[in-house]
Order: C-alpha cells, then sequence, then structure tokens
C-alpha cells in the first residue's frame, strides 16, 4: 500500500517531465504552411488565391512518377506558357517540405525529381507571384493527387 502511495505521484512527475522535455526539443513549427495572422483565438489567412482559383474552375491532377513530377490540366483556363511552383509539405515534419519550380510542357507543367511515397503529402500549386493556388493531399503509396480549390464552390458542391 505504501508504494501506492509513492510509486503514483512519483509517476506522474516523472511522466510530466517528460512531455516537457520531449515538448522542448521538438520546437513549435506551425503545421500550416499559409502565413496566419493571429487575434485572440482567431486566425486569419488571405483566401484571395483559393476564390479566384475557384472563380477560373481550375483544377489538375499531380502526377507522381519514378523521377518525374507532373501536373495535368483538367478544368479552367491555365496559362499554359508559364512555370508553375508546386510545394509538397509533408503533414508532420516542415523540415521535410519541398519546393519545385515546374517548367511547361506540351501536356501540362514537370520537373525532373523524385517523391518519397511512404508518407502523405499536402500539395499545392500557384502560379508566380500565386494569383490563384489549388490544393490537394497525395496520400502515401499513391501516384496522383486531384488539386483543386480549398474552397468549396457553392453551385457545385
Amino acid at each position: 500500500m505504501v508504494w501506492l502511495v509513492v510509486a503514483l505521484p512519483l509517476a506522474s512527475v516523472v511522466a510530466g517531465i517528460t512531455l516537457l522535455v520531449i515538448a522542448a526539443r521538438s520546437g513549435s513549427t506551425d503545421a500550416v504552411a499559409d502565413p496566419v495572422q493571429r487575434t485572440a483565438q482567431i486566425q486569419v489567412t488571405d483566401l484571395g488565391p483559393d476564390a479566384l482559383a475557384r472563380r477560373l474552375r481550375l483544377t489538375a491532377i499531380l502526377r507522381t512518377d519514378t523521377n518525374l513530377v507532373e501536373v495535368l490540366p483538367v478544368t479552367g483556363a491555365f496559362q499554359r506558357d508559364a512555370p508553375l511552383r508546386l510545394a509538397l509539405h509533408h503533414p508532420a515534419r516542415a523540415d521535410a517540405d519541398r519546393a519545385l519550380l515546374l517548367q511547361p510542357t506540351e501536356r501540362g507543367w514537370s520537373a525532373v525529381a523524385s517523391v518519397d511515397g511512404s508518407h502523405d503529402w499536402n500539395a499545392r500549386i500557384a502560379p508566380e507571384g500565386g494569383a490563384w493556388r489549388l490544393q490537394g493531399r497525395l496520400p502515401m503509396g499513391q501516384r496522383a493527387a486531384h488539386l483543386q480549390s480549398s474552397l468549396s464552390d457553392p453551385e457545385h458542391p
């Protein structure tokens, strides 16, 4: 009985200190790639690029192969002669994020690169200057993802 009186509070103190050490070592990186303005408990970001992509009805397919990353336009009027920026964000580790500049091709845009398929990726494409953006998720082990505006279309939910 004496062991329970001593061991349980001691175990909770050790667990608390361990959690504090883990939290201090992991840092405080934000899982959201957008610049976010915080006011009290409200977070605000610019959704203008998402709204423009929705208005232009832009959608695309992100396709990965062994040494090729490709974006293929599906709907909307893309400016086909300009390069696109592809940002691949690791869902938990910012140090694993990747950025690629995709050059125009006959079918869409591409870059010579390999993508680690051992985990999910949050993908985002945008033109230089970021006038619009399309986002999607590339699940672990899959080679393609659908990219669209993060805002739902009220006419086509």
